[in-house]
């Protein structure tokens, strides 16, 4: 497997000023325990609320604001927000694609870069329908609905809908932050839809905390690397069994086992630069994107 290339975002030291608070320990619930409609409240409450409507910047500011004062909320948070947010400026998406949306921290940020960038639409894919509510709830404060489309479902079976609808036929950037075994799984769908094309860029969040190697070793594979894995390996060679961390465990406990379809082979001949962006967590705890460049198609 090729080496990714490796650099720092240009913040390279965390401000601790802004940190969240700690995410709570081994054991406890850190989302999903009612959090996200009590953020709801608190932003709707807020003194500020008619400042804060219409605005983008000052919804995400309120969001911050609960985040570093209240409880952990599992954002991209702004280090690592700014990096997507930068490559959104440089691809300048006609269509953007995110796995995962929670409490529309990423849509809101993402969404408003796209429609600055010139973009139509952003799809927010989640799989809780009381997260979804969230997101467009926030989305429409923010008044940001225009441009941000809030899909409830599994992601791949939200995929496959769109796609057969006729509502998603190519993904400009991607930015995949949900149930972690899904990465690879779902990359490989969008590249059997033909959604994945040459130019097509991906942003991948939390690949050192908690990690993942299955979606690491894949898009800093050559073609050949991957094409011999695809003969040999039974499954896809994909773990959807371990070492995905905390959020993984804690799905599995609100919705029993995600099922993860294995089957869909994806498109191997789809040449692939990759680099790791080290950042932070909004709670300042070193994490990283894995930015993705689709840059060919081998014969």
């Amino acid at each position: 497997m090729p080496a990714s290339t490796v650099e720092s975002s240009e913040h390279a030291n965390f401000d601790e000023r802004k940190a969240y608070v700690a995410q709570e320990e081994e054991g406890e619930a850190f989302f999903d325990d009612g959090r996200e409609i009590e953020l709801l409240h608190f932003v709707y409450g807020h003194p500020s609320i008619e400042e804060i409507r219409g605005s983008p910047e000052k919804v995400l500011k309120a969001i911050d604001e609960y985040g570093r004062t209240k409880k952990y909320l599992m954002n991209v948070g702004d280090d690592k927000g700014r990096i997507v947010s930068n490559l959104i400026a440089e691809v300048k998406p006609h269509v953007m694609v995110e796995l995962g949306g929670y409490v529309g921290y990423s849509a809101l940020l993402f969404g408003d870069a796209v429609r600055k960038a010139g973009g139509k639409r952003y799809f927010s894919l989640e799989r809780n329908p009381e997260f979804g509510a969230v997101i467009m709830s926030l989305v429409e404060l923010a008044g940001l609905s225009d441009v941000v489309k809030v899909v409830i479902g599994s992601s791949a079976e939200s995929i496959r809908r769109l796609h057969a609808q006729g509502s998603l036929q190519h993904i400009d950037l991607m930015f995949l932050d949900h149930y972690k075994p899904a990465y690879t799984t779902d990359l490989k769908l969008c590249e059997h839809l033909k959604l994945i094309t040459p130019g097509t860029a991906l942003a991948a969040d939390n690949v050192i905390k908690p990690g993942n190697p299955p979606y690491l070793e894949y898009v800093r594979s050559t073609v050949e690397q991957k094409r011999q894995a695809q003969d040999s390996e039974k499954s896809n060679g994909i773990d959807t069994e371990s070492g995905f961390g905390r959020t993984t465990d804690m799905y599995k406990k609100r919705v029993g086992e995600e099922k993860v379809s294995t089957e869909t082979k994806g498109n191997p001949n789809l040449v692939y630069e990759s680099k790791l962006v080290n950042s932070f967590e909004p709670t300042g705890v070193p994490d990283g994107v894995e930015i993705t460049r689709c840059v060919g198609v081998a014969e």
